[in-house]
């Protein structure tokens, strides 16, 4: 006989319940994330930070640190995908940006 609190069969359930558990988190963690509202353009930390929806439309004599080709999805806050056309980013918590927008705060992804 062993000492052992768990026996292989209990520990093999809870490493399987626990696979299966991540899969969910993560779509669970989806679906809020597709739950978050998009950021106005006319919120106070938006105009703060110059963002726009279309870096097309940066007014370069306002914001001289922009280059072409600089986007939200090529920039080291935005947390989505390249490919999403909107997505969370670390400067505006709780909203998404469009994945072709800029801000001030943009920084080359690496």
């Amino acid at each position: 006989m062993t000492d052992s609190l768990f026996n292989r069969r209990t520990l093999l359930k809870g490493a399987l319940l626990g696979a299966a558990a991540v899969p969910a988190a993560g779509a669970v963690f989806n679906a809020l994330a597709a739950d978050t509202p998009h950021l106005d353009e006319k919120d106070p930390q938006a105009v703060a930070l110059g963002y726009v929806q279309d870096a097309s439309k940066v007014d370069a004599k306002s914001n001289p640190t922009y280059k072409a080709g600089q986007h939200c999805a090529n920039c080291v806050q935005f947390t989505g995908k390249a490919t999403d056309p909107w997505g969370p980013c670390n400067i505006f918590a709780g909203k998404q940006v469009n994945a072709k927008g800029w801000c001030k705060v943009w920084v080359q992804k690496t």
